[in-house]
């Protein structure tokens, strides 16, 4: 399995600190970022640290404000002892979800709660300098908006709408985004946050805010966005997986039976997302006199109880269907999550991709089978790049810079 989301990829923007004060504290927060409140004792016998070690990342932890004082335990005879927990408020996020034509921005905190957020149309055709600079611009609002300064932020998660190289944070051949082909795209936002940026396909942060929101004990979960295009974020043994260039899940372009010769934006004919993505469908129902200039029209048909757009959302369900029963035949996951903007529609799109499955993936792989829409929904996007960067900016080695500079 190749590096996944919530462990350190390139960064740019962290500025090293010694790590002379109380190295090792990341290990007593690794253990109090489950919520649960626990005394010094309790820490040193669930680390086998030494009691007077644990006082001084103790020490270090509440001079960095990642923890605080959360009440008395249980006195066991003398003076009841203090107990620590995680405070999740303490630093925040900034996360962004870019589409072919949207972007969502939120700022969340070390639990990925939103604390503010702002949805804007947004076409990633106008390219990385535009596009970055409104999400540097807009973020500084959002954290003015919430009261934050800019030394709380922990880092900057990106989603974009094509293909990338996760170790770089860079965009990878991507068909409908002009200019931004090995763009340097941490680089660039770093230099301006001064703050760690990480950059994943869109997909793939869906899926990790979706494996966080709603399913986070799936040990096998495949989301799937079904919107201009059509991908696949798989998370497998709860990291996700990417393969050996970054390009698993890439679905949309696998060739269906029903999408015969039909040509793809990739160049290639009879790909899936030529045949049952939202621009796909918004052009066949526009040649059989239904105007639709895109996804969004799509569901506002369906939502009225357009004949021809239900047809159509039913067969796309299908044609998605028969590439996921490959893949659950292969993979094996408990759990299906459709997304996206198409899933908006209502449950036509994923009656045709249940339909499908169940009747040509073996039995044993469906018998516990989850085939769902997003819980998420428009949320998984950013809550997914917010919990990529806690999850680097917390990691052992991080966390230890961050912990000493706030002693320091």
């Amino acid at each position: 399995m190749t590096e996944d989301a919530l462990t350190g990829p390139a960064a740019q923007g962290l500025r090293a600190a010694p790590t002379t004060t109380a190295p090792g504290a990341s290990t007593l927060l690794r253990l109090l970022r489950d919520g649960r409140p626990r005394t010094r004792s309790e820490l040193a016998g669930a680390t086998g640290l030494a009691r007077s070690t644990v006082t001084q990342r103790v020490d270090a932890l509440l001079a960095s404000g990642l923890i605080g004082p959360a009440g008395e335990a249980v006195s066991t005879g003398g003076r009841p002892p203090t107990t620590f927990s995680f405070r999740p408020r303490a630093r925040v996020a900034l996360a962004a979800d870019l589409g072919a034509t949207h972007a969502r921005l939120a700022l969340t905190d070390m639990a990925a709660e939103v604390l503010a957020e702002e949805r804007a149309d947004l076409d990633i055709a106008l390219g990385p300098e535009h596009v970055l600079d409104w999400v540097v611009e807009r973020g500084r609002a959002l954290l003015a908006h919430a009261g934050r300064d800019v030394s709380e932020l922990l880092g900057l998660g990106i989603g974009l709408p094509g293909p990338v190289q996760h170790s770089t944070g860079r965009a990878v051949n991507p068909p409908i985004m002009p200019g931004w082909d090995g763009f340097d795209v941490p680089g660039y936002a770093g230099e301006r946050l001064a703050v760690p940026v990480l950059v994943d396909n869109d997909v793939n942060i869906m899926a990790i805010g979706e494996h966080r929101t709603a399913w986070p004990t799936a040990s096998h979960l495949m989301f799937v966005k079904v919107a201009t295009g059509i991908g696949c974020g798989i998370v497998s043994e709860g990291r996700v997986y990417r393969g050996a260039q970054g390009a698993a899940g890439d679905m949309g372009h696998i060739h269906v039976p029903s999408g015969e010769e039909k040509p793809c934006r990739c160049g290639n004919t009879g790909c899936l997302e030529a045949v049952a993505s939202g621009a796909a469908l918004a052009e066949a129902l526009t040649a059989e006199g239904v105007p639709a200039h895109g996804a969004r029209d799509v569901v506002e048909l369906a939502r009225h109880g357009s004949v021809p757009a239900l047809r159509a959302l039913r067969q796309a369900g299908r044609d998605i269907g028969e590439v996921l029963a490959a893949s659950v035949n292969m993979f094996n996951p408990s759990v299906i999550v459709i997304g996206g903007a198409l899933a908006l529609a209502g449950d036509h799109l994923l009656a045709g991709v249940r339909e499908v499955i169940y009747q040509r993936s073996l039995p044993l792989a469906t018998e516990h089978l989850n085939i769902v829409s997003s819980a998420a929904a428009e949320s998984a996007g950013v809550v997914g790049a917010a919990v990529m960067v806690v999850e680097h900016c917390l990691s052992p080695d991080q966390a230890d810079r961050l912990i000493a500079a706030g002693a320091g």
